[in-house]
Order: structure tokens, then sequence, then C-alpha cells
């Protein structure tokens, strides 16, 4: 058990020291000062190590030379258009990664900032598919303290964080300042979307200070989330006998990460607003004809906080006011002069330059009294221009507009709504903190994983319409105004009978055909092409087939835009599939419009073809971009929607998870909201993806086979004829299929694939099933029996969805304690997570790379196909493996920035990486039964078909209650299932 003086735990995750003495956390004992009992906490002092890479054998480097000259080749052309190639494992950034990040600042899709646990803020991500590493070392927040009428004094920047050539007497930078801060006694806390920082008598050893990070990520409201800002606030409390005056100050480059601020051109203007918000406007020229990114650091002035500006000071001996000049000025003064707010814009820095702005506000603290400080900082950067493709505005534009200030209105609103966000964000979290029964260090990785939603590269914009470029170029612009709303019949035609449902819809007439092929829903509008692009083009890109449409919501209400989000920041492809399959239980929980959005988006494009020439670079052949009826691997990099597939390793039109995949997440999505309508929408896809998949059912067995080469999410792990992952997908699929299929009344359908299902299940058991676990594949190669810890990824989904089990309980059970046994148990004693392949004698599967690695989503993917099973003690053994090797201090160092995989001695691949999101599938296994609303009648439909709002519920051998989620049962359902 931990000891006294920490927080109270019921298992001893944590090591037995102090973080934060309890009577400094009585102190804070007020709204929300005091950090959360359960968080992920680190020492300021800590170490941030550097984090060790992943590098392939010699072997492996000898199997995939081939693919290294091509990929190499690949990725110098995309560089002498100016393009960046979306994978590109040969440059390095300058910034090696550490164990150093924390909480991201914002909400989602419209840019994001990291902050290190030790306060620098680094990882900016401000131009999509952009990230630039390095800390900006001159934002900082700096305090000090003046008592006993100025004879004691202390000042510091409140970071222990070194910077090069700190201590040079004639430095008129940064280095000047005081970094005074040791650490020892300051501690990190960190549950997203929020952060603590306590500082326990440092500087100031009669002080103590809490300082607390909030951004409105607020699940399910899809305004607030989307806003590019973020609230710092001080608590100070002075322990001493006399009072002392405290001023903090924050300061600000004018940049967007990198050397952006040496660009030149670049302008601050300070600002007073209302409700006493007053800060500085940062006007950022970026370069490479980017839209232009205006930042706004503030701070609010109370009846006991007065607030001051420096609009401008540099870095270099040259500027105007130097860096060290500022800092002699908060030394001396503590404030900054009063006429500075009335300035105008500073004069545009030039190139080597850095403006830079600060923010201060002074308060005196009484002995033993308390004084609270906010500030904010807000960026906007209005217009989201693709490389290759057209311009958009983001999200929040549709609530702030595009101008100069409103970055400046952002600032304003997030100081003065922060703490209805905090009263939301505490609702949604508290239910699941306060569950005794769940593992404390679960309860903070599951919050803190969805730290990609925000720093996952996620871009969220307005419209599917292209807005009107800078340079006049041909396209849409949208606006807020309500469109008109009709009445729209949605037309299901199946054995002749034609069944109808009115719905809301805006003015389109909407057609759908479940077994139609090509482009069943004909909308009123369409997006338009910009013939603007990066670096020199192409002719041949500049010859797209037409475009995928923007879904078109049901009602103005269901309008969310579009939403991209990166397989990594490694790995620049939106919206990767095969890897949204396992992180979209996470959109689903909390944003499932933007879940419904996505699922659309890919339904329309199965129906598209894009005839344009790719070169697959493993094999070193050519084919088309995209193959009607095959599901993309991703909606592409430098003009998504309109150039799917940026992924080029594979030909992914022969991959055989994507299908089932789609057919899977569409059903589930289904499942959960009883969406009719959306059902109605997507079944053509549905249809087209499951009859593409025939042509690998090469003996008419109805199982499809593996082609022999990496033709799915394992895309470096070769698979021979019938595989246990890619075949439990298929088999999972065609239950989901033929059970929509009943629900929307298409009976031939559903009558084809259940009669697919009988014979494919018979075939997967007879061929791979070996009496304790189903076998990699049924080729004879060295692995063909390995351990997969994915293969039984269908019957998670099955399970997940509902539907009745693919296998028998006991096959199904003994599966998973072999996993739980052989590739948890069996390397590292269970604490980094589930290895890929583990051979049947108990070592390490070394066929390839990637089957001798730990994928983290897999490994919590695992762990909830556990949970369904009533595995509940060896999904949470397995789960927290990843926690102990990426999270915890004792680990490899991968918090906020949990990477696809590491190696069995730590060696990361791909940090800050989508599948992690996939712990969410925990969550979704361990709640209750979601409630499902009643879908639309359907005038002549079968009143048998109508969903039931009840489920089973059974306790599992852990004692936690595991409900079997039972959305869609009906008496005369294709598949048996007891209700």
């Amino acid at each position: 058990m931990v000891g006294g003086n920490l927080f109270h735990y019921r298992k001893n995750s944590w090591p037995p020291q102090e973080y934060v003495n309890r009577a400094t956390l009585q102190l804070f004992d007020i709204d929300g000062a005091a950090p959360p009992e359960h968080a992920l906490r680190r020492k300021l002092n800590s170490h941030a190590s550097i984090l060790k890479e992943f590098s392939i054998t010699f072997r492996e480097a000898i199997q995939m030379i081939r693919l290294g000259i091509r990929l190499w080749h690949y990725v110098r052309e995309e560089a002498s258009h100016g393009r960046k190639a979306p994978i590109d494992p040969f440059t390095r950034e300058h910034c090696k990664p550490s164990a150093s990040q924390g909480v991201p600042l914002g909400g989602m899709g419209s840019g994001s900032i990291s902050r290190g646990f030790r306060g620098e803020f680094r990882q900016f991500q401000i131009l999509p598919g952009t990230c630039e590493t390095s800390p900006v070392m001159a934002n900082q927040f700096s305090i000090f303290i003046s008592r006993d009428g100025g004879k004691k004094k202390y000042s510091s920047v409140l970071s222990p964080g070194r910077h090069e050539g700190l201590g040079k007497p004639s430095d008129q930078g940064i280095s000047s300042w005081g970094w005074n801060l040791n650490g020892q006694h300051s501690t990190y806390h960190a549950l997203f979307p929020r952060a603590w920082t306590v500082y326990d008598g440092e500087p100031d050893p009669e002080l103590k200070i809490s300082c607390r990070q909030i951004s409105p990520f607020i699940p399910h409201n899809y305004r607030e989330s989307s806003l590019p800002t973020s609230v710092f606030v001080y608590t100070l409390v002075n322990t001493g006998k006399e009072r002392a005056k405290v001023s903090l100050c924050f300061t600000w480059a004018n940049s967007i990460g990198g050397t952006s601020h040496l660009t030149g051109n670049h302008v601050n203007e300070p600002f007073i607003g209302e409700d006493g918000v007053s800060g500085v406007l940062l006007h950022h020229k970026t370069a490479k004809d980017n839209p232009p990114v205006t930042s706004a650091i503030a701070a609010c002035e109370t009846q006991n906080v007065s607030v001051s500006v420096l609009p401008c000071f540099g870095l270099n001996e040259e500027s105007c006011v130097t860096a060290k000049d500022m800092w002699g000025k908060m030394v001396q003064d503590g404030h900054f002069d009063q006429e500075n707010l009335s300035k105008g814009p500073s004069m545009p820095s030039s190139p080597g330059e850095t403006h830079c702005a600060a923010v201060s506000a002074s308060t005196w603290v009484e002995p033993h009294g308390k004084c609270t400080i906010a500030f904010a900082v807000s960026w906007s950067s209005p217009k989201v221009k693709f490389c290759k493709g057209k311009s958009y505005h983001r999200r929040y534009t549709k609530y702030y507009g595009t101008s100069r200030n409103a970055a400046k209105d952002l600032v304003h609103d997030s100081l003065t709504k922060y703490m209805l966000w905090e009263e939301e964000i505490e609702k949604w979290q508290n239910p699941i903190l306060k569950d005794n029964k769940l593992p404390e260090w679960y309860k903070f990785t599951l919050f803190n994983e969805l730290y990609f939603l925000v720093a996952g590269g996620t871009v969220w914009i307005d419209s599917g319409l292209p807005m009107e470029d800078s340079v006049g170029s041909n396209s849409v612009i949208t606006n807020d105004k309500k469109i008109k709303r009709k009445h729209v019949a949605i037309v299901q035609k199946s054995a002749g009978l034609v069944k109808e449902t009115a719905v809301e819809d805006s003015d389109t007439f909407v057609h759908v055909d479940p077994r139609g092929g090509g482009d069943t829903a004909l909308r009123g509008s369409s997006d338009e092409e910009e013939s603007t692009s990066c670096g020199s083009g192409d002719l041949e890109n500049s010859l797209a087939t037409s475009p995928i449409k923007s879904p078109k919501p049901i009602n103005d209400d269901d309008d969310v835009g579009r939403f991209l989000y990166l397989e990594g920041v490694e790995y620049i492809m939106w919206c990767t599939y095969d890897v949204h399959f396992y992180a979209s239980f996470a959109l689903l929980e909390l944003f499932p419009k933007i879940e419904f959005s996505i699922q659309s988006e890919f339904a329309n494009a199965v129906l598209f073809e894009d005839r344009r020439k790719v070169k697959f670079l493993a094999e070193g052949n050519q084919g088309i971009r995209k193959v009607k009826g095959a599901v993309p691997h991703d909606l592409g990099t430098h003009d998504p929607w309109h150039e799917m597939n940026a992924y080029n390793i594979h030909d992914t039109s022969r991959w055989k998870d994507l299908n089932p995949k789609f057919v899977l997440q569409v059903y589930r999505d289904f499942a959960a909201t009883g969406n009719l309508s959306f059902g109605a929408d997507v079944w053509p896809a549905v249809c087209a993806a499951i009859d593409y998949m025939d042509q690998f059912d090469r003996d008419n067995d109805g199982m499809i086979e593996n082609d022999g080469f990496p033709d799915q999410t394992y895309d470096a792990w070769t698979v021979h004829g019938i595989s246990a992952y890619c075949g439990s997908l298929w088999l999972a699929a065609l239950q989901a299929a033929a059970t929509m299929a009943v629900q929307l009344g298409d009976h031939a359908f559903a009558e084809k694939c259940k009669n697919k299902f009988v014979k494919a299940k018979a075939v997967f058991e007879e061929k791979l099933w070996n009496g304790s676990y189903f076998n990699y594949d049924s080729g004879s190669s060295s692995n063909s029996k390995s351990i997969q810890a994915d293969q039984l990824a269908g019957q998670w989904y099955t399970a997940a969805s509902g539907l009745p089990n693919l296998f028998d309980d006991c096959k199904i059970r003994s599966t998973l304690q072999k996993i739980h046994d052989f590739n948890v148990m069996k390397v590292k004693g269970g604490r980094i997570g589930a290895v890929n392949g583990m051979h049947p004698n108990g070592k390490v599967d070394e066929t390839c790379m990637q089957s001798r690695e730990v994928w983290t989503g897999v490994t919590y993917a695992a762990a909830a196909t556990m949970i369904h099973a009533g595995m509940t003690e060896q999904a949470f053994t397995t789960a927290k493996g990843i926690f102990l090797a990426g999270w915890s201090d004792e680990g490899y160092g991968y918090a906020f920035q949990t990477p696809e995989g590491w190696t069995t001695d730590g060696h990361f691949r791909s940090l800050v990486y989508m599948r992690p999101l996939a712990i969410w599938a925990m969550q979704w296994a361990l709640s209750s039964s979601k409630t499902v609303r009643k879908a639309p009648m359907v005038v002549a439909m079968d009143r048998s078909h109508v969903p039931s709002d009840t489920a089973n519920s059974s306790c599992n051998e852990g004692g936690m209650k595991k409900i079997a989620k039972k959305p869609w049962c009906f008496g005369n359902a294709i598949f048996h299932c007891s209700c």
C-alpha cells in the first residue's frame, strides 16, 4: 500500500514515495486547484531520457532491400515537387524524441501544440501534416515574488528545462532569464484534457502554486471541442506570515514551431478586450504561401489582479527591447508600463529577427490567503490548404469567423467559459474515475490516450465544399445560413417490395437501392476543383476523376463538417482505415456524429474509382489508384477525398481486411444507434464490399484466401492461404451483413451471406483450429502455427456489436487464454503488452519486424476481446503491460506519444499513433448496455424487425458486470440469438 502522504490507492501501481504533501493538497482544495486522485504523475526533476528508435535486423534489411531502394527514390521524387512523402523512414527530426511529453493544448481539428511535463511548449502542428517537434523555449511562464518591502525576492522561469548558452553574461536572449527551478518539490499531474503542475514551495518556500491547464475537449459538444485554445489557471497560497506581491508572466514567440519565427514580416499588437481580458495578438506570416496564423495570449484582470503587457521584445542585442530587458523590468517592478496597452501594431520583424510578447498579471496575496490568476493562449489558422488540392475553412470558423481578431475572441471566451468546460469534463469523467472496480492505472490511461484526437494531426473543416482561395480560384464559399429542409423519402427496394420512411433532410432527394451499384445517393451540391498545386505539380494528378462527395447530414443539427486524423505523425495519411478499425471506438463513444461522418466518407469511396496509375513500391508493379468496390486504405495525404490511397507500399485493393472491417464498423455503428437512415444510405457500399471479396474465394468454399504477401494491416508479415486474422474478420463481416440485410429488408442478400458464413466457418475451423487456438495461417511456412495476438479480431467486433459468437465459448476462451499465457506472460513477465506473434514453443516469432513487435492498439483490442468473453482479470493483466511499458515511470517514456509498437527491448516504431485509441474498446466492453434509439418505423416493415431495447447481462469471473449488448435481436433472425 502506498504511503499515507500520497493519495490513497487500492493497488500499489506507483512507487512508495511522496508526490505532493497532503497538507499542500488540502490548501488547494478549492475550485479544482488540487490535482485529481487518479492521474498520471511525474516529478519535474525527472530525467527525460532519449527514446530508443526501432531498427531492423540484417535479415530484415535483406528482405526489404528492394522496397527500401524504391521508397528512397519515391521520397526524393516527392521532395522535388515540394511535397513530403506519406512514409519517409530516411528523414530524422533535428530534435531527438525524449520522454518529455504532456497533455496537448486545444480542441480537435484546429491545429495543436503539445506541452511537456516540465512546461515546455513543443510539437507544433498548426499546418496540416506538419509537425515541428522542437520546443520553442521563449514560450514560458515565469514568477516574480517580493516580500518584506522588497527585501526578500524570488524570480524564476517555472520550468526546470535547460537552454543552450544558458549563463552567458552578455546574452540578451532567454538564457539571461532566471532558470532557477530545481523541480524536486514540483510535480506534474495529467488527466486529459486537463493537467496540473504543483510547485510545493518552489521557488519561494512559503508560496504554494498550482497551475491548472484546461482545454475544451468535451464529448458530444461539437462546438467547444473544435476550439484552438487553452487556459492556465494559477492558484497561489501564501503560507508565510507576511503578504507577498506575486507577478506571473506569460511569454510567447511569434512562431508556429521550428524556425518559423525567423522568416520575417511578423507583427505583434496589444489589445484591451471586454470583461478585463487584455493581451497581445501575434500575426504570423507563414512561408510557402501557407495561410496566415494569428495567436493571442491574454490574462483576465479582476478586482485583485492587474494585467499589463509588453507587446514586443526580441532575442538578440539589436532588438529595441531585449529578452534581458523584459526580465529586468519584471524583477524590478513586477509589471510592465500601462501605456503599452494603447500602443499600435509593432513594426514587422526582419528575416532572422524574433518577435516575442509578454503578458503579466500581478496580485497581493495576504498571509494564509489565496488568489487565482487566469491566462489563455489561442491560435487561429482559419484556412486549411492541402498541398496538391483545395482550401477549406476549419470547423471553429463557423462560430468565430475568419478575421484576424478570431484569436482575440477565442482567448476572451476561454477566460470567461473555462469553469463551464470543467463542469462538463468532470461530469463525463467522474463515473469512471469513481468506479472502484476499475484499476487506477486504467482510469487515467483511458482518458490520457485520448490525447491523440488533439495531437494526432487532426483537421476538422466546416463543410465539404472548398472555399474561395486567396488567389481567386473557382470554388464555393459556404455560409452559416440554415438550409431549408424538405420532406424526403428514403426508398428501399428488395424482392419487389418498396418501403418508405419520412426523414427531414436538406433540399435533396435521396434514392437508395440496396442492391444497386454506382452512385445511388444523388446530392444537390458538388465539390469544385481548385487549380492550385504544391511544387511543380504534374499533369496526371490534375486529371482526377469525380471527387468523393461530402456526406449530407440528415438535418442541420447533424452537420458536423468533415473530420480527418492522421495514422500517426510519422505516417502522414488521413483516416487510415485499417487502423481506424481499432481507434474508432473512441469516436463512437464520445463523438458519434464524427464517427458517422467518417463511415459515410468511406461508404461513398467504396463505389468510387480512380484509374490513375500508381507504382507499388514493395513489388515494383503498377495498378490503379482506387478500385471500385475496394475500401480505400486512407483518404489521401495532399488532396484528401480527391486523391485517396496515399499509401503505395502494396496494392491495398488486394488486401483482405479492409472490406470486412468496413462492414463490421458500419454494422457496429448501425446497431449501436438504430439509425435506419444511415443504414439505408451505406447499404449499397456494404453489398459492394461483400461482393468484391468473392474474387478472393478461389475454391468457392465461402472462405477467402490470402495471397502470399502481407495483404492486411500487418503489411510486413506475409500470409499464406486461410489466415486467422483475415478469416475471422470475414466470418464476422458475413454475419454482420446478413443481420443488417434482414433489418433493411434485403432478405435475398441476407440468405446469400448466411450460406457463405455456414460454409466458411466450417472451413475456417477445420483448417486452423489446432485444439487450443487458431493457427496463424493454413500454409506450411515456419510461422504458420504461430500464436497471433490479433487472431480473434472478428470475434471482438462480433461481441462488441451484440451478435452471436463466431465460435464455441470454449474455443474463444481457450484461444484468449493461450494469447494471455504466451504472447503476454512469457515476455518480460507480462510487463510490455502482447507480442504480435509467438511460436508454440514459447519463443517470439521473429519472422519479420511486425511479428516480433508489441502493438499497443492490438494489445488493447485483445484485452477488450477478453472482457467480452468474461476474462476480465486476464484483460487487465494484458492491457496493464502497455501502461507499465509506455506510461509509467519505470517504462520506456512514451506518455502522450504512444507509438504503434515497440520491441521486447523497448525500441519504438512510429510515435504518436492512432491505434492505441483502442483502449476505448475496453471501455465499450465494460460499459453497461448502450441506450438503443428506436429506428424510424418503416411502412410495411415486419414489426419483428424492430430492435429491442433489452440486453442480457452476466457476471464474469472477475466480479465485473459485463453487459452483452443485443441491440438488434428479432424473432426471425438469420442467426440464432438467445435473448
